[in-house]
């Protein structure tokens, strides 16, 4: 069962677009319907994480936003920060899902039972992935791929009750 998921930041959580004014400060967008599912992720059992390549104060006001646990940024090597948190934590990749979208996610995606990733990630990407969400990175995309992990672990109807709705067999 997936308890772990792992979300890379631009071009996932956001649409990938980094904005710079003449001042240097940087702006993204992330969408707000990923957030609201993110952020109840760890009341249903899961750890969540952060790895990404760049680093942004941005990302870590938006992790902090969302109650993600585990944040790496400015990771020039998935790979090792993996290895490492697996050899501290004494886990593997069998309860992990990594949602990534580029080249530079590739081989860690490779070390998790799940690997998923917005419709627009790269051709290499989409090739590994076990589910490829029909939406847009920065447009609902990890929402969808939450979601559809949710239902295959038959969790959905517990994360809607967090919400008070009624439950798929009563809709």
């Amino acid at each position: 069962m997936i308890d772990h998921i792992i979300f890379d930041v631009d071009g996932t959580l956001t649409d990938g677009g980094i904005t710079i004014s003449s001042n240097g400060v940087e702006s993204k967008q992330f969408q707000a319907k990923d957030g609201l599912l993110v952020r109840v992720l760890p009341k249903l059992g899961f750890t969540t994480m952060i790895l990404t390549g760049r680093n942004s104060e941005l990302t870590a006001i938006r992790a902090k936003d969302l109650a993600i646990s585990v944040v790496f940024q400015g990771v020039n090597n998935k790979i090792e920060v993996l290895e490492q948190y697996f050899l501290e934590h004494g886990l593997t990749g069998a309860n992990f899902a990594y949602i990534g979208d580029d080249l530079n996610d590739y081989e860690a995606m490779q070390m998790c039972a799940f690997k998923a990733c917005p419709a627009d990630a790269t051709r290499e990407i989409r090739r590994i992935c076990d589910y490829i969400s029909p939406i847009k990175a920065g447009h609902g995309a990890v929402r969808d791929i939450c979601e559809h992990l949710l239902y295959e672990q038959n969790q959905y109807d517990d994360m809607l009750a967090l919400f008070g709705c009624e439950t798929l067999e009563k809709i």
